[in-house]
């Protein structure tokens, strides 16, 4: 039986959901979360069977650690561990070569391999790395923390120092990852690194702030790594879980919304599939899709004929396919790099990279894919019995293909891959557990198409364009009612920020000065949506 008054409640059990959850009920409201599925945690968990755990969707978290949002519910009090491999990163160029170019813990370490064709990108490395450590704490905040980001903005140009640094960096941050590549390093080993990192996302490697994307990730990896939770990424959740609760939230799961009610402008209460009616006096914090909000979720007549034609445009990034793998013993791959690395890039050079993305964006299936391979039990043992490996790797459809008869094409070909980079790995093969993205859409209906980044990162939807043409806020045109998930800024990725910010604008707009904010910004959106 659930209450039936509340000050808010959160749609949704991801991180971004359960942080909004967190944040309202550290402020003292009464928060009730509500999740369709029979499990808590959205896209971040995991399933143990017979002692194999295999991540269902993410995995490897640098910005989970990085996160000044989730640093500051201090989850390792609630049992999280994060669990490093040797290594974070090895990028494997070709398949005859003997040694990868590769990520070490030691910043001289990662130069040195990096160098090792061109010795110049090693000081390179280097001072890339020196230049994000001296900006790391205010661009991380600027990114996660606020919208728009005022405060930690002039932090990082004081950081930066002279207007003249200011205009470069931006510039850089604009930059298409294949010239920035181009022009931060001589040789093939620092290019390809960069673009690999890149290829996380789903933004053209030719594309504008593609190079945001690869920087990051690839500083993020010297940084804090790519560690995962201890136990498979169901433990990320459940401290989410625990946190929550211990803020007094109450979550439930089994519980679908099929309806938010709206009177006079205002949110008034969410609905539920069993028929049961919620009201809140406060806020309706929804961690779900833009499609599902304002296509299913809002009466009608809520929703301006605007906002549901740039709805249309909506678009999605590139659709997952990703194998899970139950292994005799670790892969034998040739470099001795890639036997140490919780994760294993397979795409070759940043050229080739670039043809592969022009394949997933002019409806080609790559032949030969990028892929992203995971190998959890370099860093947790626990994830596979004794002498055995769980590995997962994903590859991505050309964007808006997202048919079983592709995935399963894909997969063959992924198959294909690993065993050109490591002859006899097929025969270490256990188990094999394919996700097509018609699995990944009906484990969690928020990852339309089997996308799992909530949309695309391009420069067309991010910033005042995610998810259409708004102001970049968590704010929509219903007064108390807040979007917070990764359809809004600052987009995928396990960090909380988009749970954070719209539970700080609930916040706000709850306020005695809530008025001040909440009118003007509601109207404007109605305004530029109508």
């Amino acid at each position: 039986m659930l209450p039936r008054v509340v000050d808010a409640v959160v749609i949704g059990s991801g991180p971004n959901g359960l942080v909004s959850a967190i944040a309202l009920a550290d402020a003292g409201w009464d928060v009730l979360v509500l999740e369709a599925a029979d499990e808590l945690g959205g896209a971040v968990r995991s399933t143990t069977v017979d002692g194999w755990v295999s991540d269902r969707f993410s995995s490897n978290y640098p910005l989970g650690v990085a996160s000044p949002v989730l640093r500051a519910l201090e989850l390792e009090q609630f049992g999280l561990r994060w669990a490093h491999a040797p290594l974070a990163l090895a990028h494997l160029l070709d398949p005859g070569d003997e040694d990868a170019v590769a990520i070490h813990p030691d910043p001289t370490d990662t130069a040195a391999s990096i160098g090792r064709d061109h010795p110049k990108d090693g000081d390179t490395w280097l001072r890339l790395y020196q230049d994000y450590v001296k900006i790391r704490g205010p661009f991380l905040e600027s990114l996660l923390t606020s919208w728009p980001p005022v405060i930690p903005g002039l932090r990082l140009a004081r950081k930066l120092g002279s207007a003249g640094e200011l205009a470069r960096f931006a510039r850089f941050m604009a930059m298409p990852m294949h010239r920035m590549g181009q022009e931060v390093f001589e040789g093939e080993r620092g290019r390809a690194l960069l673009a690999g990192n890149a290829f996380h996302a789903d933004a053209p490697l030719s594309g504008s702030v593609s190079g945001t994307m690869g920087w990051l990730l690839a500083m993020l990896a010297q940084d804090v790594g790519f560690p995962v939770a201890e136990g498979g990424s169901s433990a990320l959740s459940s401290a989410l879980v625990h946190r929550a609760e211990h803020a007094g939230a109450v979550l439930t799961t089994g519980t679908p919304i099929t309806a938010i009610d709206v009177a006079a402008g205002k949110v008034t209460a969410v609905r539920t599939a069993s028929g049961e009616t919620v009201s809140v006096r406060r806020a309706v914090i929804a961690d779900v899709s833009a499609q599902a909000l304002y296509g299913e979720l809002l009466p009608p007549a809520s929703v301006p004929a605007g906002l549901r034609r740039d709805l249309e445009n909506f678009e999605w990034d590139y659709p997952t396919v990703k194998l899970n793998y139950q292994l005799s013993g670790p892969i034998p791959w040739r470099p001795a790099e890639a036997r140490d690395a919780g994760v294993v890039h397979l795409g070759g050079t940043a050229d080739e990279l670039v043809h592969v993305g022009a394949d997933l964006d002019t409806g080609r299936l790559p032949t030969a894919p990028f892929l992203l391979i995971g190998q959890p039990s370099k860093a947790d043992p626990s994830r596979s019995p004794a002498g055995t490996e769980a590995v997962w790797t994903y590859a991505h459809l050309p964007r808006g293909i997202a048919d079983d008869a592709s995935a399963e094409k894909l997969a063959g070909r992924m198959d294909r891959a690993i065993e050109r980079y490591a002859p006899g790995f097929l025969e270490l093969v256990v188990d094999r557990d394919l996700q097509r993205p018609s699995d990944f859409v009906q484990a969690n209906a928020s990852l339309g198409m089997g996308a799992l980044g909530g949309g695309t990162t391009q420069l067309h939807q991010q910033l005042i364009f995610r998810p259409t043409i708004g102001l970049g806020s968590p704010r929509t045109v219903v007064s108390g009612l807040y979007l917070g998930s990764s359809a809004i800024h600052p987009g995928p990725g396990v960090h909380g920020a988009c749970g954070h910010l719209a539970a700080r604008a609930a916040l706000r707009d709850a306020s005695l000065l809530g008025p001040l904010t909440r009118i003007p910004t509601t109207a404007a959106l109605r305004h530029l949506q109508r």
